[in-house]
């Protein structure tokens, strides 16, 4: 594995960024004219990403694939974890379905497995691209699960890669956790480590410095970077940590008030992402009934366990109030994915793959039922969406084990590859759709947004933001931020020193 120059970025916790400044380092590579591929060998994530060949791998990886300007492929995330129930999860391998497991029985019958899974994936990619760029999971100082890991440590020596490790001073205490982390790694694997980088900075750097020197004398460890907050960054979340940010209160500033269902099994729910963009939108999660009121509009994304989350939504009274919306006419409703089977009269579940739980009755608002399948639906479509008498080409993928069949005549909502896909109600006001990434199609969008601001007796907006330019901008935004905070000479210096090392 010595033909691709690697780099491995891993955090003191989670949510300390990793995945962004992969993303930014994939970006800087690209910029210098390298062949750039991005790497996890174990993501734990519910927001997927869909291959062209219909293959599901983490979104983080294929969103640091665009970054680097390449197709995303099941070798840059060969194992990816899907809880579904609690202590349990969907494991997929290259992108397909492998088996329902929980944790102890994952590490101790898949390990073996899953190592060999990744020293392919790593040697498909070394001969293939110039740089590597790997994301770490968790801290590599997790000492009760570091015998059997599958993402930190372990693959770093796989790869023989140098290690930058990241800690968040947002969270308090990064001296502690950078230096307690580098304290309880094996003396072989802190040699791996070529400096840290502090991450999600906000004030007056002066400040830090007697810190940061400090740091450097006490470890031996270099400051690579520090790296300020970056405000409304355009690239996609994927850990569903981020969403304890936004809020579930009204903005009254914006015109128009889109409320998203935040169940326990929320998945795939960047892809709400283009509304943020949107200077007359304003986007609320929502967990309470008390926090819905009457919005523009209501969407219910995708789940992974659909049947658990739909009893969440009537336990919470959320799907009593919705219920209610719809009956004054108060609320546009659109349900994707998971959202889309609630919206139905039945959910089944006969072999359990996703709930204890057989059946269940849905909202009834589209005349529809679900059956959940053994076999998983994962494919990028293409279609022509029809919404108030006109006609949009859409694209977006689709994931999901349930088959959906309409229980009396309706009206479908996508023609695509010889099928149906969807369901409205005649009136608009009730739309379902298996597409995720629907809302990324910018002209569709804007009749959506304008079919409500003129229910509302607002003009229409004709000029909308086209999201794909905002997020190849924010990729090179993310890049030059990140290049003006980071010493990147130093990192090329000592990334090349390493190898020659090792050598």
């Amino acid at each position: 594995m010595a033909m691709a120059l690697k780099l491995m970025f891993q955090g003191t916790n989670s949510d300390v960024g990793k995945s962004v400044v992969v993303t930014a380092f994939c970006r800087i590579f690209a910029q210098d004219g390298y062949k750039t591929v991005p790497f996890k060998s174990q993501n734990m994530a519910l927001n997927s990403y869909i291959t062209v060949d219909g293959k599901e791998i983490g979104r983080a990886q294929g969103v640091q694939a665009e970054a680097a300007g390449i197709q995303a492929t099941t070798d840059m995330n060969p194992i990816l974890l899907k809880p579904n129930r609690n202590n349990q999860s969907q494991i997929v391998v290259h992108g397909k379905p492998y088996k329902n497991m929980e944790a102890s029985a994952y590490r101790k019958e898949f390990f073996q497995t899953g190592i060999e899974l990744i020293k392919e994936s790593l040697a498909v990619l070394t001969e293939k691209y110039e740089r590597i760029v790997i994301e770490g999971a968790g801290s590599p100082a997790e000492i009760n699960l570091n015998d059997r890991e599958m993402v930190n440590m372990r693959v770093a020596r796989m790869a023989d890669a140098p290690v930058i490790l990241i800690g968040d001073i947002e969270k308090g205490g990064v001296f502690a956790s950078l230096v307690g982390t580098l304290q309880l790694m094996d003396p072989n694997d802190r040699d791996r480590v070529i400096g840290v980088i502090i991450n999600k900075f906000r004030g007056d750097i002066r400040l830090l410095e007697p810190g940061l020197t400090w740091f450097e004398e006490y470890t031996g460890k270099p400051v690579l970077g520090v790296i300020p907050y970056l405000e409304n960054l355009n690239i996609d979340a994927e850990d569903s940590m981020i969403l304890n940010q936004y809020t579930s209160v009204r903005n009254t500033e914006k015109e128009l008030d889109i409320a998203v269902i935040q169940y326990p099994k929320i998945s795939n729910f960047t892809d709400v992402d283009p509304f943020f963009a949107e200077h007359d939108c304003h986007v609320r999660f929502i967990t309470r009934a008390d926090q819905l009121h009457s919005p523009d509009l209501v969407i219910l994304p995708g789940s992974k366990n659909t049947i658990e989350d739909l009893m969440f939504l009537r336990k919470s009274g959320i799907a009593e109030k919705i219920v209610e919306l719809q009956q004054k006419h108060e609320s546009l409703l659109f349900g994707i994915c998971g959202g889309y089977q609630m919206l139905g009269e039945k959910i089944e579940d006969p072999f359990a793959i996703e709930s204890l739980h057989h059946e269940i009755e849905g909202l009834r608002l589209l005349p529809i039922r679900t059956t959940i399948t053994k076999d998983k639906t994962t494919v990028s479509s293409n279609g022509l969406l029809h919404l108030n008498g006109k006609h949009f080409n859409v694209s977006g993928y689709e994931i999901h084990m349930g088959e959906t069949w309409t229980t009396r005549e309706s009206r479908g909502l996508i023609d695509t590859q010889g099928r149906s896909d969807g369901c409205k109600t005649e009136d608009e006001r009730i739309i379902g759709t298996y597409f995720h990434g629907i809302f990324h199609n910018d002209e569709f969008r804007k009749e959506l947004l304008n079919q409500i601001r003129q229910g509302k007796g607002l003009e229409p907006i004709h000029q909308r933001v086209s999201f794909n330019q905002l997020r190849e901008e924010a990729f090179d935004l993310l890049a030059d931020h990140v290049k003006s905070h980071v010493k990147l000479d130093l990192i090329e210096q000592k990334m090349k020193e390493f190898t020659k090392r090792r050598d």
